[in-house]
């Protein structure tokens, strides 16, 4: 298992990557319908507190696997079989999503993670004795995730009191272990590879929006037969999906990646940051389904705090997606502040009274700007290869 070029050409993601990738949508699909559920009985602050932090182990276990892969690929017997009790481990933490929410039981999730992360453990032992050459940063990789998995069974004996501060100990100790073990030497990785696995995990994110939306919009359908509001809702919804996924794929993230992010202040920012970008999305179906479930009299949840649930999580997204993927392609004024403005009048429809219809007209206005903007502002250099 020696370290893989990191100018290989053709390099994209393998067939095991992206059963990888179908197996952890049933972990985001859980923690958007459990967030849902919480939205719609009106448990906001916990349900979105317990949101962010079951969404950041799904993150987490994804990204770690995924620049080990880019690092560190033989696929062979042995890495497959690992991969595969990955996987498993996946499906475990996606079974014990919906009892983290409910009354906060830790015991399952924290199974399926420690599976996740032990068996990468074991990867990165096995990469240890193949490339000597980074060996103190692969050992130093192994001996961290083990440390943290050591560290998350024992979270389990602490009181109730305690266990939100342990977790929050916890989230900032697995994301100190790549910053430590780097900084004994850097792994290879591959921009176009890295940038491609980047960009299926927002299409699964996306897709799950679309997935939880649809179902709640249909069920209201059912209950009600249709009303201008719910027509508002679907139709809303499918226009913030669509710009969603426009505003990202608008620039290639692998020119970054090859160039200016080569940095590892920027790339780590960039890599950090999707956890907003992921985490929104996947928010963004609930907050669809918890509007939907208000227009149809299923929550006494107030008009704004209803409309909230789909405009926070668009807003997020996109200045996120800004700020860290298409910001620093922009060199002018005029490229960017319609970003933050839309991201603006998004926050504020959610006092309006189809705020779904209205931050989906926003983010297609802001498709349009930008658009129109790259085709007629005349040629310009390019930052990323200044």
């Amino acid at each position: 298992m020696r370290g893989r070029d990191p100018s290989e050409p053709h390099r994209s993601a393998t067939s095991l990557e992206l059963l990888f990738d179908l197996c952890f949508v049933v972990a985001v699909a859980q923690a958007s319908k459990s967030l849902h559920e919480a939205l719609t009985h009106g448990d906001h602050g916990t349900g979105v507190l317990r949101f962010v932090l079951v969404f950041f182990t799904i993150w987490w276990a994804w990204m770690n696997f995924t620049w080990f892969a880019s690092a560190y690929d033989p696929d062979d017997a042995p890495y497959r079989l690992t991969v595969l009790v990955q996987i498993t481990g996946s499906l475990v933490l996606a079974a014990g999503v919906s009892r983290a929410f409910e009354d906060g039981d830790l015991r399952v999730i924290t199974i399926g993670y420690v599976v996740l992360r032990t068996a990468l453990a074991a990867l990165w032992l096995r990469a240890a004795r193949s490339d000597p050459a980074r060996r103190r940063t692969t050992f130093r990789f192994a001996l961290g995730v083990t440390a943290c998995q050591v560290c998350w069974v024992g979270l389990l004996w602490l009181p109730a009191s305690a266990r939100l501060t342990g977790i929050v100990v916890m989230i900032v100790a697995e994301v100190a272990v790549p910053v430590w073990a780097q900084s004994a030497g850097m792994t290879p990785w591959h921009p176009r590879h890295i940038a491609e696995r980047y960009e299926l995990f927002t299409l699964i994110v996306l897709g799950e929006s679309v997935a939880a939306a649809t179902v709640a919009v249909r069920s209201a359908f059912d209950r009600h037969h249709g009303t201008g509001s719910l027509y508002a809702v679907a139709a809303g919804g499918l226009l913030m999906v669509y710009a969603m996924w426009w505003l990202y794929f608008a620039k290639p993230a692998h020119t970054l990646l090859a160039t200016t992010h080569q940095a590892h202040r920027k790339r780590f920012t960039w890599a950090y940051g999707h956890y907003l970008i992921f985490a929104s999305a996947a928010a963004e179906g609930a907050g669809l389904a918890a509007y939907a479930d208000h227009v149809t009299r299923a929550t006494d949840t107030s008009p704004i705090v209803a409309g909230a649930a789909v405009t926070l999580p668009a807003a997020a997204f996109l200045i996120t997606v800004w700020a860290i993927h298409l910001r620093p392609h922009q060199r002018t004024a005029a490229e960017r502040i319609p970003y933050p403005v839309a991201a603006a009048g998004i926050l504020l429809a959610a006092a309006s009274p189809a705020p779904a219809l209205a931050a989906g007209a926003l983010l297609a206005a802001l498709v349009v700007v930008a658009t129109v903007e790259r085709r007629w502002g005349g040629p310009r250099p390019d930052l990323t290869f200044a």
